[in-house]
């Protein structure tokens, strides 16, 4: 499964996984793909490198890359300096903490112990802690940069181009795909409706096609709804050059999920079982459907705070959750082809099923093509 921008890479496969796991990154790209690993929960830099050195001493030389969250608007305080997580908690409304208080107590989760502080602030959103994350990571062979809300600032592309590193972005609309290029993205990643964290509205089988006609001639990797080989070449078929998986690799036996429970609900979930919800940071982004997303969705609620206030809002709640394994509030970013994960396997076991169909599908079509021809 190679293209060009599979071979400029330096990859096997033309499949790109992002995980938040060094583990499962690691394993990606010693299978032949492209391992990204995602930064947003790393608010300490010694963190991100401990796992950077860990990915280095197991990746075989492989080529690997990192995912940061730089909004696309910069978060500012009144006196024009960046937010500070203070800033960010002082402008949360009591009506919207005491709605977490009260959709708490209604389910009868326990409090943390005491001095326990929450397993993940997302504080990996705000611009300051992402500019951190790269300071770490520019001292790694790192050969890919990818933003998941728009374009990095262009400081940030000059800086990663003159350590001979590649940017891609993602867009969920041939607009934002434009705005991408004219920023001087290397790589865009077409992220479909289908796919699990923030996406937008438009369906992968009509925004590939879209943003790949967008901005030729760069390379377009298509993500949601993506976890088979047949649709692999179909994505293929609409013009990208390699597909970008990241749902596919929570069920994988290298995935260190802080929850069993966690790992139950996703294997037994369907494709029509998760929502786009603003819960988790203020932004639409693809979860299973819960009744803690349902609680925010619910027009007789607070509704949503903006990012990245809802998300430090949460966060405290949802370690609660996640520790004593509320299951009704239980739920996780994944995207609909959450329908597919149906049994724990290996990262490479999922390589050898992706590729397995790829040829498959890549032959039936290479028949059909020959009888039409005929």
């Amino acid at each position: 499964m190679q293209t060009e921008l599979s071979k400029k890479l330096g990859v096997e496969h033309a499949i790109f996984g992002f995980t938040p796991f060094p583990a499962v990154a690691a394993a990606i790209s010693r299978a032949g793909g492209f391992g990204v690993l995602g930064a947003v929960r790393y608010t300490a830099s010694d963190d991100l490198k401990r796992d950077l050195d860990w990915i280095e001493a197991h990746v075989e030389g492989r080529p690997y890359g990192l995912d940061v969250v730089m909004p696309a608007k910069k978060a500012e305080a009144p006196n024009h300096r960046p937010l500070t997580e203070a800033d960010v908690e002082a402008m949360i409304p009591e009506a919207h903490r005491q709605f977490v208080k009260d959709t708490l107590a209604k389910y009868g989760v326990p409090e943390l112990d005491e001095g326990e502080a929450s397993g993940w602030r997302i504080t990996g959103w705000m611009e300051q802690v992402a500019r951190s994350q790269l300071d770490v990571a520019f001292d790694y062979p790192i050969r890919l940069l990818a933003n998941a809300l728009g374009s990095p600032p262009a400081d940030v592309v000059a800086r990663a181009h003159e350590h001979d590193v590649l940017v891609a972005a993602l867009a969920g609309s041939a607009r934002h795909a434009l705005k991408h290029k004219e920023a001087g993205i290397d790589i865009v990643v077409a992220q479909g409706y289908e796919a699990g964290g923030h996406t937008g509205e438009i369906a992968s089988m009509v925004l590939t096609p879209e943003v790949v006609d967008a901005v030729d001639p760069l390379p377009v990797l298509a993500a949601g709804g993506i976890g088979s080989g047949q649709q692999a070449a179909a994505a293929l078929a609409l013009g990208a050059q390699g597909v970008w998986l990241g749902s596919i690799w929570l069920t994988v036996t290298e995935a260190d999920l802080s929850s069993p429970a966690v790992t139950r609900k996703l294997l037994a979930a369907g494709s029509g079982d998760t929502v786009r919800s603003r819960a988790l940071s203020g932004k639409p982004a693809r979860q299973l459907r819960t009744e803690w997303t349902d609680a925010w969705d619910d027009p007789a609620g607070p509704g949503a705070l903006p990012m990245p206030l809802q998300g430090l809002l949460v966060a405290d709640a949802l370690t609660r959750i996640q520790k004593y394994e509320i299951e009704p509030l239980l739920g996780t970013p994944v995207g609909q082809i959450v329908g597919r994960m149906n049994s724990e396997r290996s990262v490479q076991a999922v390589f050898d099923d992706l590729t397995r169909g790829f040829e498959e599908a890549v032959d039936r079509m290479i028949r059909i093509a020959g009888r039409s021809g005929t």
